[in-house]
């Protein structure tokens, strides 16, 4: 049951994960990466200001060290000549003084001569952390600044995209049904042009009907000028008319049916 219940658990994380991811404005998404890799690099220099500033500290401490074992080293000089002035003048009790105060001050340059070893050590390894650190910070400022580059063309190309599916949308529902009792584009398309083309053949043989009548027309009126100029030669030359009916033509009425 447990065992059944984690796989339960991960399912849903996954499914929420998904649609979220599937959801989620990619715009808004940039701009959180852009300020992610912002208060990283923030964060990066802090520690890497630290790190300097370590390396600094040690430096002084060094450079402290060192003003420290000079003047203890004129100190102890100092010391054993005042010893030695002392035990050739026969004062034997500034001598043994003096001798203490050297021996005292050689003490303490033996062991600022350790102090100062060490110092050395820590600030040769302060300085390389240090060197580190920066070019730490140059490389990670160099991706943060092509990142910034990058996110104006990111923006440029989702823009574009969105532009692009909105297309592809339209030009998917042209041609595809809206609903159930919606007609298709390319349906809607067919019907209108069937339409027009039935249109344009009535109107193609109406035409046609209308030029044979006007030819027949034509040709009756021409019979019966040939006809009348045939009786005005026959006039001239004096030949009497043929007793036979005129030749005429009645012109032909139009099929009202037509």
């Amino acid at each position: 049951m447990l065992q059944y219940l984690k796989k339960r658990w991960k399912y849903l994380v996954a499914k929420l994960g998904g649609n979220f991811e599937e959801n989620a404005d990619p715009k808004v998404q940039l701009e959180q990466a852009i300020s992610e890799a912002k208060d990283q690099h923030k964060r990066l220099k802090q520690q890497a200001a630290n790190v300097i500033a370590n390396q600094k500290q040690t430096e002084l401490r060094l450079n402290r060290q060192i003003e420290e074992l000079e003047r203890v080293n004129a100190n102890a000089r100092q010391a054993v000549k005042m010893a030695d002035s002392a035990h050739q003048s026969g004062d034997v009790e500034k001598a043994e003084r003096y001798t203490h105060a050297a021996e005292q001050f050689a003490n303490r340059l033996l062991t600022l001569e350790q102090e100062i070893e060490s110092l050395k050590s820590l600030h040769f390894q302060a300085a390389e952390a240090a060197e580190q650190a920066k070019n730490a910070v140059d490389q990670n400022s160099d991706l943060l600044q092509k990142k910034l580059g990058e996110k104006q063309a990111l923006l440029s190309q989702l823009d574009q995209a969105k532009m692009q599916e909105s297309v592809n949308n339209a030009m998917a529902t042209l041609s595809e049904a809206v609903g159930e009792d919606v007609p298709t584009f390319n349906e809607v398309r067919d019907k209108i042009e069937a339409r027009y083309a039935k249109a344009k053949a009535s109107a193609e043989l109406t035409e046609s009907n209308v030029e044979t009548q006007m030819l027949e027309v034509e040709k009756a009126a021409r019979n019966v000028e040939a006809q009348s100029r045939l009786e005005s030669i026959k006039a001239e030359l004096g030949i009497a008319s043929d007793s036979a009916p005129e030749l005429t033509e009645t012109v032909p009425e139009a099929d009202p049916a037509e």
